[in-house]
């Protein structure tokens, strides 16, 4: 009887919703279930997040088409109000959680996050309530830390049906993947599978498939595991390339000529969320010698920023300046284009090399606040650029202009962004990933600071 209630109150609507974590998932989703018309509570534990919600003011940075605008019409129309803390979740039929599940530096995930967040809903929730996780991971976790974390909160097992429908979002992209990628929805049983449905169905645009908690953990880790790997494949052609001499995008292109093949984009490194630590989290629970394949693309994708620098310091030594003398302009911090998310962001570890090797390092993108700082300036009179990002406002750069700015004109590009425009040929000294020695044109000759 307490699961077709439920499912009435899912499919009519009137289930009251509860999002844990505001973040680049749990704000979104919250924001589309209330525009549906559900009544949500979100929950955030940073209270400067939930004034700017509240305020409706969208916290997240970057090109978010839509979001704004939406957080705008349901913050007005009150069905969504946010908070920093649990009061009022007692009342709840649903609840999401949609915290960050980071892997700590030994590579194991531990959930603090997860864990806590479960913990306070177990002394808060009633008897009967579904809870979902959208966060993703580690296969086995519903079981081993989150049913858990419920009993300590005061929730025997059993008194809470248990979800996990992984989210499939990406930064620039959160409402469109939301409402239009197909969806894997995982529940302890069939029924709870239903009420879940009927939840989704009412903003996912897209299939709902559905199946047991297991497995969905295991798809979503799959999925990114298997575009790491892809993206190491890329990566480690690119390292090959410059070892012999070749062009990497040259060969990329004509190795996708071929049926059944797409070769990735190589590039500085793999950054956000997810990516970088969910091979971690598909590995979790299983003996070593079985994951060697994922370990070893985590080494490669890891030694990308690596390889930037090795670029830069070689192209310091072609126009004759120590890195102790050197400036560096770094154009691009956000781990993806148009984005402002810095988390696990390659371009990090790039700084934190170049200033370990003496260097003096400016950072410009015009997307992440503490870095949106005048281009012009940030270029000016340095002795290497490097391009670590294509955000729109570094594709249309005028080299030419650039050039000038520099006292010594060398450019290392990690996304081979300029390469058809062949800077050698205009006095740069360039390096590309994944293009080998010699590089394009010839060593750059210096230039006053205007």
């Amino acid at each position: 009887m307490q699961l077709d209630r439920l499912l009435a109150a899912a499919e009519s609507l009137r289930a009251r919703v509860g999002v844990i974590g505001l973040g680049y998932v749990g704000l979104p989703v919250a924001c589309v279930l209330a525009e549906s018309g559900y009544n949500v509570i979100g929950v955030d534990v940073d209270a400067r997040r939930v004034r700017a919600i509240s305020q409706a003011s969208n916290p997240i940075g970057g090109r978010e088409p839509g979001l704004s605008e939406l957080l705008g019409s349901v913050v007005q129309s009150g069905r969504f109000t946010a908070q920093a803390t649990y009061d009022g979740l007692e009342e709840a039929d649903i609840v999401l959680v949609a915290v960050d599940t980071p892997v700590e530096d030994d590579h194991v995930p531990r959930f603090r996050a997860l864990q806590e967040a479960c913990r306070s809903l177990g002394g808060v929730i009633q008897d009967g309530v579904l809870l979902v996780v959208e966060s993703t991971i580690a296969p086995g976790t519903m079981e081993m830390v989150v049913r858990p974390a419920l009993a300590a909160g005061g929730k025997r097992n059993g008194t809470v049906l248990l979800g996990h429908c992984p989210e499939r979002v990406m930064p620039g992209r959160l409402l469109r993947n939301l409402r239009t990628m197909d969806r894997v929805v995982g529940g302890e049983s069939p029924a709870v599978c239903g009420v879940m449905v009927a939840m989704y169905t009412h903003y996912v645009e897209a299939t709902l498939t559905t199946s047991d908690l297991l497995t969905a953990e295991i798809v979503k880790t799959a999925e990114n595991a298997y575009r790491d790997v892809n993206i190491a494949f890329a990566n480690q052609l690119a390292l090959i390339c410059q070892d012999l001499g070749a062009n990497a995008w040259r060969v990329r292109e004509l190795v996708n000529q071929s049926p059944g093949r797409n070769v990735l984009l190589p590039g500085g490194g793999v950054g956000g969320h997810c990516i970088p630590k969910d091979s971690w989290l598909l590995a979790a629970n299983v003996p070593q010698e079985h994951t060697t394949l994922l370990a070893a693309a985590r080494a490669v994708n890891d030694s990308m920023p690596r390889n930037v620098t090795v670029h830069v310091l070689d192209c310091l030594r072609a126009v004759d300046i120590s890195p102790a003398a050197a400036t560096v302009a770094l154009l691009g911090y956000a781990y993806m284009d148009n984005s402002d998310d810095t988390r696990n962001s390659p371009s990090a570890a790039v700084v934190n090399d170049l200033i370990s090797a003496g260097c003096s390092v400016r950072v410009h993108d015009p997307m992440v606040t503490e870095y949106r700082s005048d281009l012009v300036e940030c270029l000016r009179g340095a002795d290497c650029a490097v391009l670590m990002v294509a955000h729109d406002e570094y594709v249309g750069m005028d080299l030419v202009g650039v050039q000038k700015l520099m006292r010594h004109a060398a450019l290392v590009d990690a996304r081979a962004l300029f390469a058809s425009q062949d800077p050698g040929k205009i006095g740069f000294y360039y390096r590309a990933i994944g293009v080998g020695a010699p590089p394009f044109g010839s060593v750059a000759k210096s230039h006053p600071v205007p």
